[in-house]
């Protein structure tokens, strides 16, 4: 009776424990799951000023693990051109404004198709009018790259250059055959 009743002791305190046990293990919590992805905003690019001539754009991209944002400034050649231009003819520069607009191919190819020529100096002396025009001519390379107007009288060049040639390979030819007969001739006689 005695083993019995040591046993029973045992079982309860086994029993008794392993039931504070489990009750210190529970815990009783809310978990909250946020379910929403990460986002990358953008930057903001503010261009306020007229006279910057800067086109700001902004770009982002997100994946579940990573997410880049980037913003850069473009550069606008074409409204340099035109603030330059107008400023120098705020300034009565007007040529100086024309010259500078001519840079553009487009541009000069107009004022070529006008008849109105863009200026030039070349070899320290200023042109203008026809005879700008006479110096363009001479001077085809110094064309802005692109223009319609220098494709054009190059490919000009190209075929006088090409007619020359077969001119002097005919007058080669009318020469050789003259020599011939020159010669062979004496010995005919």
């Amino acid at each position: 009776m005695k083993t019995l009743l040591i046993l029973l002791t045992a079982i309860t305190f086994v029993a008794v424990s392993t039931d504070v046990k489990s009750a210190d293990n529970t815990v009783s919590s809310t978990v909250v799951t946020n379910s929403t992805p990460p986002t990358a905003n953008a930057p903001s690019v503010v261009v306020n000023n007229s006279n910057v001539c800067k086109t700001g754009v902004a770009s982002a991209v997100q994946t579940q693990i990573l997410g880049i944002s980037n913003a850069v400034t473009i550069r606008d050649k074409n409204c340099e051109l035109v603030l330059l231009a107008t400023k120098l003819w705020q300034f009565q520069m007007k040529i100086g404004a024309v010259t500078l607009l001519a840079s553009d191919p487009r541009v000069f190819d107009a004022l070529w198709n006008s008849g109105t020529y863009s200026p030039v100096n070349y070899d320290g002396e200023s042109k203008i009018g026809n005879d700008a025009r006479d110096v363009w001519l001479d001077n085809v390379h110094l064309m802005p790259e692109g223009s319609l107007v220098k494709a054009r009288l190059q490919e000009e060049q190209v075929q006088q250059t090409v007619t020359i040639r077969d001119n002097n390979d005919d007058l080669e030819k009318f020469l050789f055959m003259a020599m011939a007969m020159y010669i062979g001739l004496p010995i005919l006689f």
